[in-house]
């Protein structure tokens, strides 16, 4: 594993010295559980966003709109 310097505020710094009540082995575990999290977050957020851009897609475009009903007609049941 790869090690990187990085800095700190002192709250940081006392949240992190709490990585055994939080349960991780150590506190780059922690940092490395943080940055997944936040990670899964990011991916989150931009496929919510590109959900919202093709509802609207959706929303304004009547002829898809049409497309898509008459696709669903033809869906097994």
């Amino acid at each position: 594993m790869q090690q990187a310097k990085i800095s700190f505020e002192e709250n940081h710094l006392i949240f992190l010295s709490k990585y055994q009540e939080l349960g991780y082995k150590d506190k780059s575990s922690l940092v490395r559980s943080a940055i997944d999290e936040f990670m899964r977050s990011l991916e989150k957020e931009k496929l919510e966003k590109s959900a919202k851009l093709y509802a609207q897609v959706y929303q304004e475009d009547s002829e898809l709109r049409e497309l898509t009903n008459s696709a669903i007609g033809n869906w097994p049941k």
